[in-house]
């Protein structure tokens, strides 16, 4: 496989609307608390100014859904999670709130994430693009909505805007349109997983790296999965990771990654991917046994699949493994 030459996104510039995410309503006096025991994210410590990512886990410490907590009031949360795994996890939720005064809806009829990408995005957003460029995360009320602000991916600034739909749609309106396709592969590059439909239940948080991007807090207290992820955590090195891979041709989020050095057995999984520019990209679970070592895609017969690299690094201990 010769060497990819990978787009340069730093002339990319505009919004979309991001019809892939959903967005679960809770509100109520113990929202806070019936969230934050729920999550792997301490959300009852959670300022407005700040979106956070949690992990919803099985019993098993396996993430049945990956979230960005909004906090736009004290008793609400806008919680946005992949659209298709939103039915399931809201009807899981729901069976938990039990006496708790709290209230849990889709919001995908009132509400909408649009995504706000490059330079054009950013002199639209004004000063509130100002005012959350300095790190990942932080929000900031504009308009009836918030802006939220993403990890930068290879020198360009992303933005989530989350609020009514007709606003939504005005914003969308008023910017250049971005291709889907280049936002996902934007995704891809941050090393942020997403769980999908093809891979609830697959993945302890170390395994995609949740815990590396400030996802799981280990000080909060119980949560489903809890003792599992906390044993994962503590027990030594963790044994597998997500990488940034290219390759040959398109990957399928839950496709399975061979290696050549122990063809009998998966040494992965696909978790999310993208293509853009004829560049076929993709965030993959993967054995650290299995690091430098030939990869394949499907099978031991497939494509190639090469690691990339991730924004952010790995513990150096993993990294020499």
């Amino acid at each position: 496989m010769s060497s990819i030459q990978l787009p340069d996104p730093t002339s990319w510039g505009g919004a979309l609307l991001l019809s892939d995410l959903g967005i679960i309503q809770a509100e109520g006096a113990d929202a806070a608390s019936f969230l934050h025991g729920q999550f792997s994210q301490d959300v009852n410590g959670q300022p407005a100014d700040e979106a956070r990512l949690a992990a919803y886990c099985s019993a098993k410490g396996r993430m049945l859904a990956s979230l960005l907590s909004l906090r736009p009031q004290p008793e609400q949360f806008w919680l946005l999670t992949d659209a298709q795994v939103l039915p399931g996890l809201l009807k899981r939720l729901s069976m938990f709130v039990l006496r708790a005064k709290a209230k849990l809806a889709d919001a995908g009829a009132s509400l909408s994430v649009v995504g706000l990408l490059g330079a054009p995005a950013g002199a639209s957003l004004g000063e509130a693009a100002q005012a959350t460029q300095e790190a990942a995360w932080k929000v900031q009320a504009h308009g009836q909505g918030l802006l939220v602000s993403l990890p930068a991916v290879l020198g360009t600034q992303r933005w989530y805007w989350v609020g009514p739909k007709a606003e939504a749609q005005a914003l969308v309106s008023s910017l250049p349109a971005v291709e889907p396709g280049a936002w996902a592969w934007l995704d891809v590059m941050s090393g942020v997983p997403r769980i999908e439909a093809s891979t609830v239940d697959q993945f302890v948080p170390q395994m995609v790296n949740y815990e590396l991007i400030g996802g799981v807090n280990f000080k909060k207290g119980c949560y489903p999965g809890q003792e599992v992820v906390a044993r994962s955590q503590y027990r030594g090195t963790t044994k597998r990771r997500a990488f940034v891979v290219h390759a040959e041709q398109v990957l399928s989020p839950g496709q399975e990654v061979f290696s050549l050095a122990d063809p009998g057995q998966p040494a992965g999984l696909v978790i999310n991917s993208a293509s853009v520019g004829g560049v076929h990209s993709a965030l993959v679970e993967l054995k650290l046994s299995a690091i430098g070592t030939d990869l394949r895609a499907g099978s031991a017969d497939g494509a190639r699949v090469v690691l990339g690299d991730l924004p952010y690094p790995l513990p150096s201990a993993e990294e020499a493994a």
